[in-house]
């Protein structure tokens, strides 16, 4: 006897389809599963004896052989538990087949029958949307991911539950609507907690209104990382679209937080400075996303730059133009989105004192030009806004709370809608002086880009009509290199 279900393989954030075939025939009772499936999958098969037992069906007393067509796909994971296990109790005559076959499923089965979530949810629902099937079987943890894909979910909690509802014996439950539910959002620290530091201030508004690159730098225990940890707070809500591609990477990684099925808030990474090439960009031998695409639409923030590998750090050139990462293996290339911003801090030497009035540097030449050249031009050359933070005078921090992050992100909310509504067109004057700036400044092709970028967002906070000259003025002023000292 033969029985198919349908479930689906991911390949980066693509889902595949994959047929799950089971065949029962009289002979020396085994179980087999053959299709290219990984270890996790081989293991299905101790999973799936338990879980149809403890569901009280009959396990079948014949040779068993599960196929996972196409075989030259590589199967991972635990998520085809469930359809394995329909697969056999269809083909056992203990579902319908017929009925079976309009559904596509996805799951992890616990010892006892439960159901447990998986990850990638979200990008099989939208496979078999795309495959024309009907509903999605899945646990009742993802089912509301699952409805994100515009599929019909049928949320289960036991393998029990699964087997009556193919029956025809009970309806399955009704799926909430896609939402984050009663849970508050992510609460982020406000920006009233720094004190002074007004050009650094500036830099931040600028990049949460532009989505521009940030580099801070400047002596230890200033309130870089501070402010940096700030910039969530002032980003607008991601809309609906972007949320959606966020949410799918997130799946992908399974790393959706529970109760939440929809990413709402652009994503804040801030990997260790000893995080891998794999770990920042992505890979590994299924691989999967990285630090960088996890930013996506977000902000990838490194904290002390230069003590991150150098081979890592040139890596993110490419998102950082292409706004993806495209990884080559011998079976073909997966490309993951990854447009993102990226902020990062550093000291101004190995030591910290350089750039501290009240310290003095102990670096020698060699070591100095050493801590250089981990940063190449190339990559410097991609942040759109370098800052030297100064040490905050007694004053300052003395000074009341400063404005909040509320504040502030009314004012970059108001710059992104000014952005949707169509160009803004720079004077003459502001072209003369970015022309000029071109000349007499070390500035690339790619730096004059980006200066331009930037003199638009800051005519855009300022609800101006046109992009002047004061605006690419200020945009130089946070453009050359020569203030971080590093070249």
């Amino acid at each position: 006897m033969l029985a198919r279900t349908i479930t689906h393989a991911l390949v980066g954030l693509d889902a595949r389809r994959v047929d799950v075939e089971a065949h029962l025939q009289n002979a020396v009772p085994a179980f087999a599963i053959v299709g290219l499936a990984d270890r996790a999958c081989q293991e299905a098969k101790e999973r799936v004896r338990s879980g149809i037992t403890s569901a009280a069906l009959d396990w079948p007393v014949r040779r068993i052989t599960v196929n996972l067509a196409p075989a030259e796909l590589r199967k991972e994971g635990s998520g085809f538990d469930l359809p394995i296990a329909l697969a056999i109790l269809a083909a056992s005559r203990q579902v319908p087949p017929e009925r079976l076959a309009r559904h596509a499923a996805v799951g992890e089965l616990g010892l006892d029958g439960r159901l447990r979530p998986v990850g990638g949810v979200l990008a099989a629902a939208e496979g078999a949307r795309r495959g024309g099937l009907e509903k999605l079987l899945c646990s009742a943890e993802c089912a509301a991911e699952a409805e994100l894909a515009g599929i019909e979910a049928v949320p289960v909690r036991h393998l029990a539950e699964a087997v009556a509802y193919l029956r025809g014996e009970r309806d399955p439950p009704p799926v909430d609507a896609p939402s984050n539910g009663d849970r508050p959002e992510v609460v982020c620290p406000d920006l009233a907690d720094v004190r002074g530091q007004e050009r650094a201030r500036r830099a931040l508004e600028l990049a949460a209104a532009g989505s521009h690159n940030l580099l801070l730098a400047g002596p230890p225990g200033i309130g870089k990382t501070m402010l940096a940890r700030r910039l969530p707070g002032i980003l607008p809500r991601l809309p609906p679209d972007e949320a959606l591609e966020v949410t799918r990477i997130h799946s992908v990684a399974g790393m959706l937080a529970p109760g939440r099925p929809l990413v709402t808030i652009p994503p804040f990474r801030a990997p260790h400075h000893t995080a891998s090439v794999a770990a920042i960009v992505g890979g590994g031998p299924g691989p999967k996303p990285g630090e960088a695409s996890l930013a996506h639409h977000g902000v990838l923030f490194l904290d002390e730059l230069a003590e991150f590998a150098r081979n890592a750090l040139e890596a993110l050139r490419q998102p950082l133009e292409d706004g993806a990462i495209s990884i080559a293996r011998v079976g073909g290339r997966i490309v993951f989105p990854a447009r993102f911003q990226l902020v990062a801090t550093m000291n101004l030497c190995p030591c910290g004192a350089r750039g501290d009035p009240a310290a003095e540097c102990s670096c020698s030449a060699a070591r100095l030009a050493a801590y250089r050249d981990k940063l190449s031009r190339a990559l410097l050359d991609r942040f759109d806004l370098l800052v030297t933070v100064p040490r905050p005078r007694a004053r300052d921090l003395e000074r009341a709370a400063g404005e909040t992050s509320d504040a502030v992100r009314g004012r970059v909310e108001a710059a992104h809608a000014r952005a949707r509504a169509g160009p803004l067109h720079r004077s003459k004057e502001a072209s003369e002086l970015l022309s000029r700036a071109v000349e007499r400044l070390p500035l690339s092709g790619r730096g004059r880009a980006r200066v331009a970028r930037v003199a638009r967002t800051a005519a855009l906070l300022a609800g101006a009509d046109e992009v002047g000259a004061e605006h690419v003025a200020e945009a130089l002023s946070f453009r050359s290199p020569t203030e971080l000292g590093l070249r």
